[in-house]
């Protein structure tokens, strides 16, 4: 059997569709616009081959969207198909089985499988990476560590594409608190994989965490490469890029920002959609009046009050919602949420917890309910990371739960909610911390009335 530029088996043979089976790699590793194509150029010309549907498959259900559900089941169709009339190698097989767990609402399932094809083949960085793309979407920062270390000597300095493992690896680092390792994995990474806007990415979150805003601005402007050419991902570094301006009081840059970088293509992608929603939410907590921003975000979350694939993506529909003061599309999704959480697999558990109080405590908020918001934010605080994302993603629900706090006058514990945070981020205040803290400071000293 061949084998694929991550030296691991693969059931093709012809030049055409190794190259674009390589090509693909390489591109999903990069966060291309270009992976799709290259993956339907290697089903066209091999479409017997298992491996290549159940991609097709998995990377559907990535994008966290209710319609991809038919295109993942599908794609298990043909794959399942294709495996009756070729039986598939073992890591095949993975990739078979991944897609079946998915699909029967256990995306740990699917982290499991992809796990043990990357036992028997720890050079798979392609398998490495979707087992890392899932975990992120669960909120597993430890997993995801655990299995990039596991795998990380096997991608030693003749292997291709270790400069993008290393940057998984920086993020992992990040994520779990190392931010000097992250660092220097992440830069080490970019020398060998220029184009890897993930790592990339994960030096930018360092210095998210540690509060160097100049530093994370000329990183991101000197390394425009890395993912300027990269698909929706690069409206997510410009993002980066907007709050390192927000912590340094520039709120006009971040609108800016906004209006001609993260907001430049309106779709309505979860993760578009959560990079809007969450900077306008960090600028109204700074007093910014952003007009009337919230009226196309609010305009495509009504779509998707009925999506139920991430609690992440629905936690910031709600907020385009309550931006937009759609009240009764609140309501439904509360209902939903309702529904949801009474059913079985791995994303009604996070609906259930915390999923439930969040969104509780985010429409509480926008009513101006600020005792009730700060309730449920706070119960959801401790299962918060299990909906996704990353610490800087979520902290705009931390920072939520800390203003909310300070408004209905739960001073001590908004201190404590402030000095976890500031933990998190060894100890690094940003400006949104000084001025929290400094406003918790004031409020003491008003006389009680």
């Amino acid at each position: 059997m061949n084998h694929d530029i991550c030296d691991a088996p693969v059931a093709l043979s012809g030049p055409d569709e190794m190259g674009s089976w390589n090509a693909m790699i390489r591109a999903f590793l990069a966060h291309k616009p270009s992976t799709p194509q290259h993956l339907a150029d290697t089903l066209d010309a091999a479409p017997q081959f298992a491996m290549g549907h159940a991609a097709r498959g998995l990377f559907a259900l990535m994008l966290g969207r209710a319609e991809m559900w038919q295109v993942a089941e599908d794609a298990r169709t043909a794959a399942h198909a294709a495996a009756r009339d070729c039986p598939p190698s073992a890591r095949e097989r993975g990739w078979l089985d991944a897609l079946d767990q998915w699909l029967a609402d256990s995306p740990t399932g699917a982290v499991a499988a992809l796990e043990t094809v990357m036992q028997h083949w720890p050079q798979d960085t392609l398998s490495a990476k979707a087992s890392h793309g899932i975990r992120f979407i669960l909120g597993d920062a430890a997993g995801m560590r655990a299995s990039v270390e596991r795998v990380l000597p096997a991608h030693g300095a003749d292997h291709p594409l270790r400069g993008y493992l290393m940057g998984c690896h920086a993020f992992t680092l990040e994520e779990t608190g190392a931010y000097a390792a992250a660092e220097r994995a992440g830069r080490a990474g970019l020398t060998l994989a220029p184009d890897d806007a993930w790592g990339l990415h994960a030096v930018a979150h360092v210095h998210d965490m540690r509060s160097e805003p100049e530093a994370g601005i000329a990183l991101i402007e000197t390394f425009r490469g890395a993912w300027d050419g990269s698909n929706n991902f690069r409206y997510h570094v410009w993002w980066h890029k907007a709050l390192l301006h927000l912590d340094r009081g520039e709120t006009d840059v971040a609108l800016s920002l906004y209006d001609t970088r993260i907001r430049a293509e309106r779709t309505d992608d979860y993760r578009d959609i959560a990079n809007a929603t969450s900077l306008l939410m960090r600028l109204q907590l700074e007093g910014v009046d952003v007009g009337d921003r919230w009226e196309e975000l609010g305009d495509l979350a009504v779509h998707r009050i009925d999506d139920g694939c991430v609690v992440f993506a629905d936690l910031h529909y709600q907020l385009a919602l309550a931006g937009a003061d759609k009240r009764r599309a609140m309501q439904d999704m509360a209902a939903r949420f309702a529904r949801d959480a009474a059913k079985s697999g791995d994303m009604a558990v996070r609906v259930a917890d915390p999923g439930l109080s969040a969104l509780a405590g985010l429409t509480a908020f926008s009513e101006g309910r600020y005792s009730a918001a700060f309730l449920n934010l706070s119960t959801a605080r401790p299962k918060l990371q299990s909906i996704g994302g990353s610490h800087a993603q979520r902290d705009v629900f931390e920072r939520m739960t800390i203003d909310a706090g300070l408004r209905a006058g739960h001073l001590d514990a908004t201190e404590q909610i402030l000095l976890d945070r500031l933990a998190l981020r060894a100890g690094h205040a940003d400006r949104f911390a000084e001025s929290r803290l400094e406003q918790l400071s004031h409020l003491r000293r008003i006389p009680a009335q």
